[in-house]
C-alpha cells in the first residue's frame, strides 16, 4: 500500500528557511508516511531549487502568489492526504505519531502554532493564534494542513489569490482540528515589525478581509 501523505510546499527564495522544514519531515520518511514531496516554486534566484532536487522532489513552477502555488502544487498529488506546510515550518518532533493516530478520522487538522522565539510577546501572539484557531476553526498557513485529498477537492481546493488563501480554504472545509502537537515558526517577521503591531496588522488584515476587501488589495498593504 502507497504511503498516505503528499507533502506540498509553497517557497520562493525559502534556501535558508527549507533545510529545517525538510528535516523535520524525515520522521515522516522513516515511518512510511510520506508518499512524496513536492515544491511548488515562483521564481527563485537562490538555492531553493538545488534544495528541492536534492531532496528528491517533484518541483512545480508558475507565478508568485501563495494560493495559486499551492493549487498547482496540490493539483499534482496522488497521496489520499495532503500535507501542506509553509517553507519557514518545522514541525515538532512525534508530529508522525500524532498524524498517524489522527488518519481514521478522516478530517482536515491542523498544529498549533508556536514560534522560534523566547519570551512573553511570543506566547502571547501565539496563545490568540491558537485560541482563534480552535474557537472558530480558523487556523493560519503558518500551523500547517492536514487534509483528505478528496475533502481538499470537494471544498474547492486553494483559491488562486496571494492573501488569505489559508482562511479562505478553511472557511470551506468541515471543522478542522487542532493537535497539541505544535508546528514552530519563524518569528523573523514579528521581530521586525514588533510583535504587538504585527499582531494588531494580522488581526486588521482578517478583519478587512472578512468584510469584503481585495485580496489583491490586502496584498499590497501587508507588504507595505
Amino acid at each position: 500500500m502507497p504511503a498516505p501523505i503528499s507533502v506540498v510546499i509553497p517557497t520562493r527564495n525559502a534556501a535558508d528557511a527549507l533545510p529545517a522544514c525538510l528535516e523535520a519531515l524525515m520522521e515522516g520518511l522513516q515511518t512510511g508516511l510520506i508518499r512524496e514531496l513536492i515544491i511548488s516554486d515562483a521564481g527563485s534566484t537562490d538555492h531553493t531549487l538545488d534544495i528541492a532536487h536534492e531532496a528528491g522532489a517533484e518541483v512545480v513552477t508558475g507565478a508568485p502568489s501563495r494560493g495559486g502555488q499551492l493549487r498547482r502544487g496540490c493539483a499534482q498529488a496522488k497521496g489520499d492526504w495532503l500535507l501542506i506546510l509553509h517553507a519557514d515550518t518545522v514541525l515538532q518532533q512525534g508530529w508522525s505519531e500524532t498524524v498517524s493516530t489522527h488518519f481514521p478520522s478522516n478530517t482536515p487538522a491542523a498544529f498549533r502554532l508556536a514560534f522560534r522565539a523566547r519570551g512573553i510577546a511570543p506566547a502571547w501572539v501565539a496563545g490568540w493564534a491558537n485560541l482563534r484557531s480552535r474557537v472558530f476553526g480558523l487556523p493560519y498557513g503558518d500551523q500547517g494542513l492536514l487534509v483528505p485529498r478528496d475533502v481538499y477537492q470537494a471544498a474547492g481546493g486553494f483559491p488562486d489569490q496571494p492573501l488569505m488563501e489559508d482562511v479562505a480554504l478553511a472557511r470551506a472545509l468541515p471543522r478542522i482540528t487542532i493537535f497539541n502537537t505544535r508546528a514552530f515558526t519563524s518569528a523573523e517577521r514579528y521581530e521586525r515589525v514588533g510583535w504587538f503591531r504585527r499582531g494588531a496588522r494580522n488581526l486588521w488584515t482578517l478583519l478587512r478581509y472578512f468584510l469584503g476587501t481585495d485580496p489583491q488589495v490586502l496584498a499590497q498593504a501587508y507588504r507595505r
